[in-house]
């Protein structure tokens, strides 16, 4: 009979374990890809690009920012969920993530099972815009005449089953009006079509619709946020305006493919609550439109799957779908 020496297999089967482990120690051995599932300009490119640069300040690796959008996000989410699970892939994705599962029912992933939450990044806020020339300065105002005028009153958003959107047919079912959804695919002609009155108003990104703002080409009657704007802090909320109640955020959070070894997604959390933390980085995103608000991947993850419920819901109840 043949004795095998265990300790012999013990120290072989050390030797050759896998440089993963070290690589995960070493965490990033390369440059770090960075999916914007949405085009340049917008808040989640924003949001990308300034977190994007800390990392690679940080780490001394270079982190791209690769912009793919279409289809709400899901074509970038989709090259995400099949990436290799080392970390030098991530997303940096809207609220319509949440929103995928309802409104795409044949994806190409799972929404939960296909991603890792790393951390929510930024708490978004949207804007009721609304054009000068229409005469109206009030939340309450716009419903009234909405409700005056059945079926001719319109909104704009950002697409169907964006974040805009749903925060328009929420808005539509608080007030109990009947209006008519115009989406848009891109942000800047949406807002132009505010601004001459070609729609009636829109929930508009912050940051984006900021310009128009300024500019007194649109006026802010309120924000969906559960709290007041830093940026315009005499423009209430939704909830103090007419809807108590009413809360609708535009989050942005970091992801990676579902099967990142923990030390990594750890790494990252943790990268991302320290840039969050850095005054310049506070102020820019302020300056944006949207506040910085970091989390753990667990509460992150169950924030999402809450988000996908409560989403999902409001989709139904709209009769939201994709053709």
């Amino acid at each position: 009979m043949k004795y095998v020496n265990m300790g012999v297999i013990a120290a072989l089967v050390f030797l050759n374990v896998p440089c993963a482990a070290q690589s995960q120690q070493n965490f990033p051995t390369k440059p770090i890809r960075l999916i914007a599932p949405w085009s340049s300009g917008t808040v989640v490119d924003i949001v990308a690009r300034l977190v994007g640069q800390k990392m690679s300040e940080n780490w001394g690796r270079p982190v791209v920012v690769d912009n793919r959008p279409g289809a709400g996000g899901t074509v970038g989410a989709a090259i995400v969920a099949v990436a290799t699970p080392d970390g030098h892939t991530v997303m940096m994705q809207a609220a319509a993530h949440a929103v995928h599962p309802t409104l795409y029912p044949k994806l190409s992933y799972d929404t939960l099972r296909d991603f890792a939450g790393v951390s929510q990044v930024a708490s978004g806020t949207v804007v009721l815009v609304i054009a000068p020339a229409q005469g109206i300065r009030s939340v309450k105002e716009l419903i009234v005449l909405a409700k005056a005028k059945p079926g001719q009153i319109n909104f704009a958003s950002g697409g169907i089953g964006s974040g805009t959107h749903l925060n328009g047919e929420q808005f539509k079912f608080a007030a109990g009006i009947n209006v008519v959804h115009i989406p848009y695919k891109a942000v800047s002609d949406t807002l132009v079509d505010v601004a001459t009155s070609r729609v009636h108003y829109y929930f508009a990104p912050l940051a984006s619709a900021l310009p128009f703002i300024r500019d007194k080409r649109l006026v802010p009657l309120a924000v969906s946020t559960a709290s007041r704007s830093p940026v315009l802090p005499d423009v209430p909320t939704v909830a103090e305006a007419a809807l108590p109640g009413f809360e609708f955020d535009l989050w942005y959070g970091l992801f990676v493919p579902a099967k990142t070894p923990r030390s990594i997604v750890d790494r990252l959390s943790k990268e991302v609550a320290r840039i969050l933390n850095l005054p310049d980085i506070k102020e820019q995103m302020v300056n944006q439109g949207v506040v910085p608000k970091a989390s753990t991947p667990e509460q992150f993850d169950k924030f999402v799957r809450a988000e996908v419920e409560k989403l999902g819901k409001v989709i139904k109840a709209a009769g939201v779908k994709v053709e």
